[in-house]
């Protein structure tokens, strides 16, 4: 469980495919923190540290992992946000966050209003019934909140701090972002058509 407030960014140090996915080195300030077999957020997919060097993390990446994520447009040198998992007792300053990615959307505008940033992502047609205006959403594993909803699209604001601090800074108009929608919206969205069918 994560909660969608980025602790650092990372960066790709080197992507190997395998028969079964890939292994990804990913360089980060508490590498040395972390323990084999602990989980961490990688652009918002929760993944398994396989083994540690002194500034850097091995993943072992699933073929359905790559699919479904951006992971596998990634390569050497691209910047990534990084999260460990929550602690007991930890302020929730973001939202609740599984680190299970549903699918990836389109960037069409980045662009810089006032001091802060307006982000355009397109949605695909299957996760549109997730979304709510003022309702949270992670991108690339940041807790955002869904400001305007429009035919597919969604608009959020950035401010400075988020997009100094994350990799949000290096997205580009076409990228592919990591979507994860609210676990209580997809509960809810699970559960209607059951209630609906026996009432």
């Amino acid at each position: 469980m994560f909660t969608g407030i980025i602790e650092c960014t990372g960066s790709i140090e080197s992507v190997e495919p395998v028969e079964t996915g890939a292994v990804f080195w990913v360089k980060s300030a508490f590498a040395q923190d972390t323990e084999i077999g602990e989980s961490v957020a990688v652009n918002g997919a929760c993944l398994t540290v396989t083994e540690k060097g002194d500034d850097a993390m091995r993943f072992d990446i699933l073929q359905q992992t790559l699919k479904i994520t951006n992971l596998g447009d990634l390569q050497a040198g691209q910047v990534v946000n990084l999260e460990r998992s929550l602690q007991v007792g930890d302020r929730l300053s973001g939202h609740f966050v599984q680190g299970h990615v549903d699918g990836c959307g389109l960037v069409r505008t980045y662009e810089k209003s006032g001091q802060d940033h307006r982000l355009v992502i397109s949605i695909p047609q299957e996760f549109q019934h997730l979304l709510a205006p003022k309702g949270s959403i992670s991108i690339n594993g940041t807790s955002l909140t869904v400001a305007e909803i429009n035919q597919g699209e969604i608009t959020l604001w950035i401010i400075p701090h988020t997009h100094e601090i994350t990799s949000l800074s290096s997205i580009r108009e076409g990228d592919r972002v990591n979507l994860e929608f609210d676990m209580i919206a997809k509960h809810v969205a699970q559960l209607l058509p059951h209630l609906t069918s026996e009432s």
